[in-house]
């Protein structure tokens, strides 16, 4: 039994076809699940519906100063073309404002709020924050930061 066994071992260290199928099988999946993936990536950057667009604000005036007055704000895309439909919300970042402001952008992507902007105490500078709720339709989105109003003192 132990020479059978011995024989065994020796039949086995000179054996060299080990697993050989194996490896060609693995290459094989792994071309095929590369090829699959590529086609699958392709398709899914052709739709359009899944794209979205990042919406900015271009506030008039830029800068201002404290009190009571009207912006107009325009909502626009990536390429400056307006956009109808938009809801600009205007609040207090390290400028006061009581409450926010809202208003909805027209056909030309313009909306005009009433603001009354009013900077704390020795503070000679302060912002107004605005931010967009796009249309419905989900192509549009509002996730970077968009332009501030500068609010300075007189």
């Amino acid at each position: 039994m132990l020479a059978t066994e011995r024989r065994r071992l020796a039949d086995l260290r000179r054996d060299e076809r080990a697993i050989e199928g194996l490896p060609v099988r693995l290459v094989i999946a792994l071309v095929v699940g590369v090829a699959s993936l590529s086609v699958m990536l392709n398709m899914v950057s052709g739709v359009q519906g899944l794209a979205v667009t990042e919406l900015d604000v271009r506030p008039e005036p830029e800068v201002t100063t404290p009190g009571e007055q009207d912006l107009t704000l325009t909502v626009v895309g990536p390429d400056g073309q307006p956009v109808a439909g938009a809801t600009v919300v205007v609040s207090g970042g390290s400028a006061h404002l009581d409450g926010v402001a809202t208003a909805r952008s027209d056909a030309d992507g313009s909306a005009t709020v009433s603001v009354a902007p009013s900077l704390g105490p020795n503070r000679e500078q302060g912002t107004l924050s605005v931010s967009i709720k796009p249309p419905a339709g989900g192509q549009y989105a509002d996730r970077r930061g968009n332009t501030r109003i500068l609010v300075v003192a007189e």
